[in-house]
């Protein structure tokens, strides 16, 4: 039984996604970041210290990594840590592996679609020029551009994935949060700017990406958009989660969580994902939300 490791074991992605590599016939591994935890196919690792990475893949040797570990929140507040955690982490598992594992089947590094920053494009393919405008986006612009230096010794897939909901998301992102309010019955939420757009996906056909990158598509040296290529205003959630639960709340905008760099349309173009592992069907925005609110 081939192995794989899922770094950020107790991420939101992890929590969904290892499941199906399981289900797809791999032996999966995980890193965590509690020490408190005891759980078989679980390793405590600080992705920061190159010689606890060190011991965890030469301990699980495994044939496939996907490296889910980092900080994923936009609004993280001290920049040094993204970069500790974003680029030189990645680092640390990219020189290990190097080490550990010459004959590694394949390697995919998670960076995300904020590296395009505010373009012009209104349907964003890989070939569009990333300009981030935040220090997450640079962090994960500089792990890309440092992962590039081992493309010619390591099988490296890279993925931008847009962005993506479900179950289980930590209530600091903004369609977890309003779910929360409507499920906890708050009549009150604050938010940015609503009429903001992204190209919102299901974690669960995030998870079937990752999957379908991992044992089908010949992707090695690629950098390819995880999205469904559709645009959802922060407004039509709102108003699709109060037809669902039946409920009105109403929306103060704070102008703390209106920033100046805010991308007001982000949409990914899926055609290079979509020739790589077919087309893939989208739970509407309402079944995600139905779902995210039982």
């Amino acid at each position: 039984m081939l192995k794989v490791l899922v770094t950020g074991g107790d991420s939101f992605t992890a929590r969904h996604l290892m499941p199906i590599l399981i289900s797809s016939g791999l032996d999966c591994y995980s890193t965590r970041t509690s020490e408190s935890k005891d759980e078989t196919n679980s390793h405590y690792c600080d992705v920061t210290d190159y010689g606890s990475v060190d011991t965890v893949i030469k301990t699980v040797a495994p044939d496939y990594i996907i490296h889910l570990a980092g900080i994923s929140f936009a609004a993280h507040p001290r920049p040094l840590e993204l970069y500790n955690v974003n680029v030189l982490a990645t680092e640390n598992i990219l020189r290990s592996v190097s080490t550990q594992l010459p004959n590694i089947k394949k390697v995919i590094l998670a960076s995300s679609a904020n590296v395009y920053g505010a373009c012009n494009s209104t349907f964003i393919d890989e070939e569009v020029c990333p300009f981030p405008v935040n220090h997450y986006a640079a962090s994960k612009l500089a792990m890309e551009h440092m992962a590039s230096t081992w493309m010619d010794r390591l099988p490296i897939t890279i993925v931008r994935p847009f962005n993506y909901t479900g179950r289980g998301q930590d209530k600091k992102f903004l369609v977890p949060k309003i779910v929360s309010h409507f499920t906890e019955g708050i009549t009150e939420i604050e938010l940015g700017n609503i009429n903001v757009a992204r190209d919102f996906t299901d974690v669960r056909v995030i998870c079937q990406y990752y999957v379908k990158l991992l044992l089908e598509a010949k992707a090695v040296g690629e950098t390819i958009n995880l999205c469904s290529g559709r645009l959802i205003t922060l407004s039509s959630i709102l108003k699709e989660a109060s037809k669902i639960t039946g409920r009105e709340i109403d929306i103060k905008v704070d102008p703390e969580f209106v920033r100046k760099s805010d991308i007001m349309e982000l949409r990914g173009n899926p055609a290079k994902l979509y020739k790589l592992i077919g087309v893939h069907k989208h739970p509407s925005i309402e079944e995600t939300l139905t779902w995210m609110l039982q």
